[in-house]
């Protein structure tokens, strides 16, 4: 697509409304994706299954909200 094609789409994808503008957002990022893996679905029963194994036996280990969240930022043990 050349600079003004794309400056022109890209104009009128701004003049649209917020929901649109949201839709057509999800939809470009969606298609950079590439195609679904079709052995995901099942891995992922796979995994739940497993590991609501563990929490029924009791050998789950669960951990709060701030070593979670401690988790997701990277911090290191303190």
């Amino acid at each position: 697509m050349t600079s003004v094609a794309l400056e022109q789409v890209r104009n009128k994808a701004l003049a649209l409304s917020e929901a649109e503008r949201a839709e057509l957002a999800h939809n470009l990022v969606a298609s950079l994706d590439g195609a679904p893996d079709p052995s995901a679905a099942g891995a992922w029963d796979v995994e739940i299954l497993r590991r609501l194994k563990q929490i029924d036996d009791g050998t789950a280990e669960f951990v709060d909200r701030a070593e979670l969240k401690r988790r997701m930022s990277g911090q290191s043990t303190p």
